[in-house]
């Protein structure tokens, strides 16, 4: 929540595919579920593999590239989560996983742990624990991380873009919608923490080539 994110994004109004009405599912059975992480995971083979890793969050610089994003309680509260998703969709990501979660203490500190030591990490915790469930999706394509952060905007909604989701959404730091990887590691943690890889799916959109084509 409190983690530096960027810049614009698109608008939508439109309700996107089958928002999971996935059943909320208990915080605590899915943090028993091993982080995969980037030392763990990455793929060897040849040299391009330092430049391009390869981990639960796809390749790293590929259209398999693929971030970690969350709804928070807020968003949920305010039902925006059509509208969130249909920017990513609109913009070309794919949609890979995604679930309705109450997550648990234990879930919500190993997800914000680079945060422990900040002196609002126990309201953090509080509020994404609050009883309201988060929307927790994986999404995938060509620079998703970097783009994702774009989208969500400016931590501080404040000195968000319009365009962006938090600069037409959100106004104050503390409930500022959504949260997004910020980084290929980062999404390597956060997707195995709260996905099984069972749970992502693989498939190709009917457009997908159209939209990741470089020629």
């Amino acid at each position: 929540m409190f983690a530096t994110r960027a810049a614009p994004a698109v608008r939508a109004s439109r309700m996107p595919l089958a928002v999971v009405a996935a059943t909320a599912v208990a915080g605590a059975s899915l943090y028993t579920q091993p982080s995969v992480h980037l030392d763990q995971a990455v793929n060897t083979a040849g040299a391009d593999a330092v430049s391009r890793p390869t981990t639960i969050a796809g390749t790293f610089t590929t259209p398999s590239e693929r971030s970690f994003i969350m709804i928070k309680p807020d968003g949920v509260n305010r039902q925006i989560v059509g509208k969130i998703i249909s920017r990513f969709e609109e913009r070309g990501y794919k949609l890979v996983a995604i679930k309705s979660v109450l997550p648990s203490t234990e879930l919500a500190r190993e997800h914000y742990s680079d945060l422990a030591s900040k002196p609002f990490f126990g309201s953090l915790i509080k509020y994404l624990t609050s009883g309201t469930p988060v929307i927790a999706m994986v999404w995938e394509g060509k620079d998703v991380i970097r783009q994702g952060r774009n989208m969500v905007g400016a931590t501080n909604p404040l000195q968000a873009l319009p365009g962006s989701i938090r600069g037409d959404y959100a106004v104050s730091v503390g409930r500022n919608i959504i949260h997004a990887s910020d980084g290929f590691e980062s999404a390597t943690k956060e997707i195995g923490l709260w996905f099984g890889e069972k749970e992502i799916a693989s498939y190709t959109p009917a457009a997908w080539d159209q939209v990741m084509a470089d020629n």
